[in-house]
């Protein structure tokens, strides 16, 4: 069946946040899915809905190999953006590497794999510094206040620390045995140590604290709903038969794509390459049309000032490379002082980056990450920093567990042995 008929199946009235053809294990389906909705997969055969995804048919997706079991949510699909595939298949594959794979019960889609390594160091590394506990990060407001009121508290605790420690300090008039420092022992290292790096340990805090957005100080990167369903614009229908479909895939394509912009439709075909978006009607995407679509889009006084970025600046750069280029930067003269990057190439808003953004990306990608500009420019160096100063928290750290430990236990009453 056409696209248009699977959209005409599907009943979703506005365009959907996702719209995809591709495969599920030998059948041609249709993915739909609405901004606020289930997700819809629908047989590009029958046009029927398609059902649940058992444990056979997940098994068999995952190759065949390995044992299942379904979960609804655990470690490593807590988070709320699996919410709408839950519950899962869980094959645990029994190979080497010890991968596990989600198959979605409910669309029959790959959703989440991990391996042995990765959960490793995902228990002692992202789990431990996000507190993500599961039964607390499976309530995202609950775990949003428990991570704002720890950091913050973390906050007060550094900065304090930070004063106490500069006071008892003395450089000039030193102490006796001619030290700068009036403790021994850990308290010793905890005070010189804390000297060292106990600013950027603050820094470190107080910018985690912020990444929280607490009291929401800061816009969010993606763009309004309405933004975004006023960039895809009102259009009239795909147009192409089942016949065209095959035309425009490439030779190794597992995916097409639909999206909508400006009210026309685009496509792209996607597999280990992915291919160039085109309309449905075979014209190429122009820049002028995307920038009608977000004039459309964002309630600007006034159109926008374009920029094409060919290489990183301080406001769209890659840690990893992992950001395109070239991008259009459009600046609006909006309340808010909003920038869209937007991928020439396929139309797609990147990255929406306003006044409380831009500052954000100073307070804590600046801060946390050490995201500078020549630092940035290298690796190396930014990485032996990162190790550096988190070594210097870590003495700090577990200085400060020693005496605060001895603290306890030297406050702890003691039994007394009354005479017989």
């Amino acid at each position: 069946m056409s696209p248009d008929a699977a959209l005409a199946a599907s009943g979703v009235a506005r365009p959907p946040a996702s719209f995809a053809i591709e495969m599920r294990g030998g059948e041609p389906v249709y993915r739909l899915a609405a901004p606020s909705a289930e997700p819809e997969t629908i047989s590009a055969r029958t046009g029927r809905s398609v059902g649940p995804a058992h444990a056979a048919e997940a098994l068999a997706a995952a190759g065949g190999q390995g044992s299942v079991e379904l979960v609804e949510r655990d470690q490593w699909t807590v988070t709320q953006r699996y919410n709408r595939l839950r519950p899962f298949h869980k094959i645990i594959v029994g190979d080497a590497a010890g991968t596990e794979l989600y198959v979605s019960e409910k669309t029959g889609e790959l959703a989440q794999r991990t391996t042995r390594f990765e959960r490793g160091w995902n228990w002692i590394g992202a789990v431990v510094h996000w507190i993500y506990v599961t039964p607390l990060r499976a309530q995202p407001d609950l775990w949003h206040d428990v991570v704002v009121w720890i950091s913050g508290t973390a906050c007060l605790g550094a900065m304090s620390g930070m004063v106490l420690g500069i006071w008892r300090l003395r450089l000039s008039r030193r102490y006796p045995h001619g030290t700068v420092t009036p403790y021994r022992g850990a308290a010793r290292w905890h005070h010189l140590f804390g000297i060292a790096g106990g600013a950027t340990l603050t820094t470190f805090i107080v910018s985690g604290w912020l990444s929280m957005n607490p009291n929401t100080w800061f816009n969010p990167r993606t763009p309004p709903p309405d933004w975004l369903s006023a960039y895809a614009g009102e259009g009239s229908s795909i147009g192409l038969d089942p016949s065209a479909l095959r035309e425009r895939a490439a030779a190794d394509a597992k995916v097409l794509r639909f999206t909508r912009l400006g009210g026309r439709w685009l496509i792209q075909s996607l597999g280990s390459d992915s291919g160039a978006v085109t309309g449905a009607d075979g014209a190429a995407l122009s820049e002028s049309e995307i920038l009608r679509a977000a004039v459309r889009a964002v309630p600007a006084p006034t159109p926008p000032t374009v920029e094409r970025l060919t290489a990183y600046d301080m406001y769209w750069y890659a840690v990893h490379g992992d950001r395109p280029l070239p991008v259009l930067r459009l600046r609006f003269d909006d309340e808010a002082a909003t920038w869209l990057h937007i991928d020439p190439a396929t139309g797609g808003i990147l990255d929406r980056l306003d006044r409380s953004g831009r500052l954000d990306r100073w307070l804590f990608s600046a801060l946390h990450r050490f995201d500078l500009p020549l630092l940035l420019e290298h690796p190396p160096v930014r990485e032996a920093l990162h190790w550096l100063l988190n070594g210097l928290a870590a003495v700090i750290t577990l200085t400060g567990l020693i005496i605060g430990w001895r603290r306890l236990m030297k406050s702890k009453p003691r039994s007394v042995r009354r005479p017989a």
